[in-house]
Order: C-alpha cells, then sequence, then structure tokens
C-alpha cells in the first residue's frame, strides 16, 4: 500500500535543508538515508521509535557542531584581522624567506584568503613570520640569560 502524502512530506523536507548555507554533502546524505529508511520500512515491523529519535538527536548535535565550528572559525579570523590591525605604525622583526631576521615599521595590512599580510617598509610579510613586535625606535630584545644570570 502506498501512501502519496508520504512523498510530498519527504520530498518537501529535504529541499530546506539542501538549500541553508549551513548543509554540507554529509548532512544531505543522512537526511537522504533516514528518509529511505522511512519510506522503505516493513509497515508490519517498523523501525523502533527510540532509535528513530536518537538518529534525529545525532543529526541536530551534529548540525549545532557545525555552526559552532563556522562560528568558531569566523571569530579566530576576526582575531587575528584586529591584531594585525594594531600592529600598523609598530615595529616588527620577521624572519625572511631565507631564514635571516629582519626589522621594519608596518605601514599597513591586507587581508586575504591565506590571512593577514603586514606592509613593512613596502616589503609583504605573512603574519605568521613575525617574531617579535616593540615600540617604534627601540630594538628588540635579544638578551638571552647567561650561565652566571640563570
Amino acid at each position: 500500500m502506498s501512501i502519496p502524502a508520504t512523498e510530498a512530506v519527504t520530498s518537501g523536507m529535504l529541499t530546506p535543508l539542501a538549500t541553508s548555507a549551513s548543509t554540507n554533502d554529509d548532512q544531505q546524505m543522512f537526511m537522504e538515508l533516514m528518509v529511505a529508511q522511512l519510506r522503505y520500512q516493513d509497515p508490519l515491523n517498523p523501525a523502533d521509535s527510540g532509535e528513530f529519535l536518537a538518529q534525529t538527536a545525532q543529526f541536530n548535535a551534529l548540525e549545532q557542531m557545525t555552526k559552532v565550528a563556522e562560528q568558531t572559525a569566523t571569530l579566530v579570523a576576526s582575531q587575528l584581522a584586529f591584531g594585525a590591525a594594531g600592529m600598523v605604525g609598530r615595529d616588527v622583526s620577521y624572519l625572511n624567506e631565507d631564514g635571516t631576521t629582519s626589522t621594519g615599521k608596518v605601514t599597513g595590512v591586507t587581508f586575504s584568503t591565506d590571512g593577514p599580510i603586514l606592509d613593512v617598509d613596502g616589503k609583504q610579510v605573512p603574519l605568521a613570520w613575525v617574531a617579535s613586535i616593540h615600540e617604534p625606535g627601540s630594538t628588540p630584545s635579544t638578551d638571552t640569560p647567561t650561565d652566571a644570570q640563570a
């Protein structure tokens, strides 16, 4: 026996999820499998409602964790951007590609998909290369304790 209303309800359930910005392929596959399980279950031996509720709860938890992960990534990117912007006007020491250390004044920041890029005296320096930050005009501290000081 076929119930036409089931077809309309299940296809309508997938549409909002498929158009949602936070839905990825794994979530879509999970929903399709769950709907298929409901559609093709044996009417004389239906699925356990507790198992169905557990699967629904797992899907909701996965969706919430995905949202938290996206919000955390946005927060980290914002913190990096504010931190890089706060370096404008300060002197920094950074590692060059050849492994040597250079010092210069940050005159600007560019934001790219790879993260903030500092403009240090005309040279593009990724934020990850910065070794130290110091007040303009001061020299970076390179003092290391000696055996007599330790």
